[in-house]
């Protein structure tokens, strides 16, 4: 396969990011325009995402928008038609749409954990589900689920989270096997620590806390939105044509660096 010019490989194509009016979701949109595509970004609330548009449309990309919860089936399934209809294909569908806090197991209320259980789980099967029928229709797409590893190692203070994000990853990788053999391709990604504004303050909150997470990752720093969109559009490009129902793990060695263990 010719590797394609990184500046121009989508061009052509539609991606759908949710989630998609800030941090990572608003990086990766702008990566993909920046690379020829033309993106749609769905979310809750209409002043981050126009933000996003006029991002990318200041810059020369090609973008829109549309108001919706991820939680509600029938208006994932409108937006997503709506951007096949427009656009005539949809190519990349992005699930980075997400709730999370920190709570003990103990105290976590139903409320609390059904929000999160419905928008990173059934809402991102509501939107590979409306997005993939359009991909298998057309032989090809490419959905990328946005995890955290904890998802298989478990941490204080995540129930909620970790149960949603390791059903993700047992979704994914059952539509990989499923979907392979008609051209589409279902992937995770699973992003350590990263500087945006929505984890500093659901997640490090203080700065003993921030200081503590930094800590725990052996590359020393947090990451940038920029960085994880990188990889995240590599497993959504030609590419990785040939990786599908993997977890690519971008995290600084954050969930290998635990130990007992020290030399000091």
């Amino acid at each position: 396969m010719t590797v394609p010019d990184l500046t121009s490989e989508f061009v052509g194509r539609v991606a759908v990011v949710t989630g998609g009016g800030s941090g990572i979701g608003r990086a990766v949109a702008q990566r993909v325009a920046a690379a020829g595509g033309t993106v749609h970004v769905i979310g809750r609330r209409e002043e981050p995402l126009a933000g996003t548009v006029r991002l990318i449309t200041d810059a020369g990309g090609r973008a829109g928008f549309t108001c919706c919860d991820v939680r509600d089936p029938l208006a994932v399934a409108s937006a997503v038609d709506d951007v096949a209809a427009t656009e005539g294909r949809i190519d990349a569908l992005v699930n980075n749409a997400a709730g999370n806090f920190v709570a003990p197991a103990e105290n976590l209320s139903p409320n609390g954990w059904k929000a999160v259980i419905d928008i990173v789980l059934n809402g991102s099967f509501y939107a590979s589900s409306a997005a993939g029928r359009h991909m298998l229709m057309q032989g090809s797409g490419a959905i990328l689920n946005v995890i955290a590893t904890y998802a298989w190692h478990g941490h204080p203070g995540t129930v909620h989270s970790a149960a949603a994000k390791g059903g993700l990853v047992a979704m994914t990788r059952t539509l990989a096997v499923e979907w392979a053999p008609r051209g589409v391709r279902v992937n995770c990604i699973a992003p350590g620590p990263t500087e945006t504004e929505g984890a500093s303050r659901a997640l490090w909150g203080t700065d003993a806390a921030r200081a503590r997470v930094q800590g725990s990752v052996p590359a020393g720093r947090f990451a940038s939105p920029e960085e994880i969109a990188e990889s995240a559009v590599f497993l959504l490009s030609e590419r990785a044509d040939y990786v599908t129902g993997e977890v690519l793990v971008v995290d600084g060695g954050q969930w290998l660096g635990k130990s007992v263990y020290t030399a000091d």
